[in-house]
Formats: structure tokens, C-alpha cells, sequence
């Protein structure tokens, strides 16, 4: 299975195969796990720099906050948060470092493409704005597809399945949306899947999703997990911080032949996860 971006490829059909670490750059002042921390600009860009420097395999930038409860925010200020950011570690890495823009606005997505963004990662699956998948079509961009269920305001208010499954949802909504990228012309090896842990799920709907990962494999397209520091790893690892339970669930998510995570903090032990055997089985007291 080939992700193919503008400068290279992925090949996850071969044997060696290594999983993506992809680091986030929030540049907001209200992201739910390092709000404020990255919103200077240079803070931000000394961040990504030192991600890229441990491990990451790209960097995904965003400036707008998608946690529960959150407020959207207009297109231009969006494009004042990111656009120097990703031009500046473009810069910096003479465009070495693989940008992904977090971003559900077509015309932020366009900005940061000319930035020099390769891969526009849409919460909303193109879904939120129907000219993102002009976008991808005129850029040349690579996408994440992920599955949000209502809106990042209210997601979390009452989110509820038929027969309490996302599974089958989820499934269907990511293979429905892989087929109008397609139909719009987006070649499909351009494009990767994320279950959306988190957005407009409860603690079971994710755990439900977390136990049955590997059948996202059935789309044949390579599956990203972002699960870093969520609120439900406190519940899921009641004995570790948020960090460690990262790297705890990383260590099954890769032992499931998940490709990409998408995590907040390249650390050894996240690291060392990935080079796990692809063994483990899910501890049955986590869900």
C-alpha cells in the first residue's frame, strides 16, 4: 500500500515497514493539551523544529482548536497562525520537513499548500467545506479523511450509534467519502483514514473502535490514529498520565498494523513502541 505525497512515498507493503510519527503544532491558544504553549509563532516553529529533530516524520499544523466544546475561528485568522509557520519551517528545513495542514477551510488548505504543505489533514472528511476537495484535486496535495461525528462545539454533548456501535458508521462513512475523492479526482493513493477517536464519541464508542482497528485495514488505504493525551486514556490507564498511556496505546495501535500516529510528544517511549512486534493483544480491563 503506497501513500504517495508530492515529494515521496510511503510504501507500507513492505516487510520492514516503520510507522509515521506525525507531531502536532497547534498554533492556538485553546488546544485541549498544550493550548497557548505554541500560539507565538516562533515558539511554534522552534517546536515542530525539535519534533522533526527527535523523530517525527512530518508535522501537522493547525489554527483552530477542534477539542470538544471549541469555537471556529474566521479564515484569516487561521491563515495569520499558520501561514508563517509553515513557511518558516519549510525555510528552515529547505523544505525537507513534510507539512500536513490541519485544516477543514479550502482556502486555508490553498494558502498552506503554496506554503509548502504537502498533506491537508479535514476532520471533516472534505465534508465541512465542499471546495476542499477542488483543493486537492488543483493542488496535487495528499489528505487524511477522518470521521467526525456533529460538530467540534457540540460533538460531545450526547453522541449515541445504532446499537451503540461507531464501528460499522464509521466504516461506511470513510468508505463513502474515499469514493467521492476518488469521483472527484483524487487519486486514491493520495489519500489515508482516521477513525476520529474522540470527535462525537463516548469512552465505549472508542474503545469499540480502538478493539477493532484492524478492520479499518479493509479499505485499503493506510489508517492514522490520534489518540495522544485524550481524556479517555485516563479511564483506559487509570494507573499512568496522559504521556505514558500514549505510548501505551501506541504499542497496541502498531501491534495492529496501524500505519501513522499522530502524537504530541515524539518521546523514546513512543519510539520504542514502534519497534514492538506486532504481538500484542488489547488488556481486556481497558474497555
Amino acid at each position: 500500500m503506497i501513500w504517495q505525497l508530492k515529494t515521496q512515498a510511503y510504501n507500507f507493503d513492505v516487510w520492514d515497514w516503520k510507522p509515521l510519527l506525525v507531531g502536532v503544532v497547534n498554533v492556538t491558544p485553546d488546544s485541549f493539551s498544550d493550548g497557548r504553549r505554541f500560539f507565538d509563532p516562533e515558539q511554534a516553529i522552534k517546536h515542530g523544529l525539535h519534533l522533526l529533530e527527535i523523530g517525527a516524520d512530518f508535522l501537522d499544523v493547525g489554527g483552530e482548536s477542534t477539542r470538544p466544546g471549541s469555537d471556529p475561528v474566521s479564515t484569516e485568522e487561521e491563515l495569520r497562525r499558520v501561514i508563517p509557520v509553515i513557511s518558516a519551517l519549510v525555510r528552515k528545513t529547505n523544505g525537507n520537513g513534510v507539512i500536513s495542514i490541519d485544516t477543514t477551510k479550502a482556502a486555508v488548505a490553498r494558502e498552506a499548500i503554496a506554503a509548502g504543505a504537502e498533506i491537508v489533514n479535514d476532520i471533516s472528511a472534505c465534508t465541512f467545506d465542499p471546495e476542499m476537495v477542488d483543493v486537492l484535486r488543483d493542488t496535487g496535495a495528499a489528505v487524511c479523511l477522518m470521521h467526525i461525528q456533529g460538530m467540534p462545539k457540540t460533538m460531545q454533548t450526547c453522541p449515541v450509534y445504532p446499537g451503540d456501535n461507531p464501528v460499522p458508521v464509521v466504516l461506511d462513512f470513510l468508505r463513502k467519502r474515499i469514493a467521492v475523492l476518488v469521483s472527484g479526482g483524487i487519486a486514491r493513493d493520495k489519500i489515508i483514514i482516521d477513525p476520529g477517536l474522540g470527535f462525537g464519541k463516548t469512552y465505549e464508542h472508542n474503545c469499540r473502535l480502538i478493539r477493532e482497528i484492524a478492520r479499518f485495514h479493509d479499505l485499503g488505504r493506510p489508517v492514522l490514529v490520534g489518540h495522544s493525551r485524550k481524556s479517555f486514556l485516563e479511564a483506559m490507564y487509570p494507573d499512568l498520565d496522559r504521556e505514558a498511556a500514549t505510548a501505551e496505546l501506541s504499542r497496541y495501535l502498531v501491534s495492529q498494523g496501524v500505519q501513522i500516529l499522530r502524537v504530541h510528544e515524539v518521546s523514546t517511549k513512543i519510539l520504542s513502541s514502534m519497534r514492538m512486534e506486532k504481538t500484542l493483544v488489547f488488556s481486556e480491563y481497558l474497555c
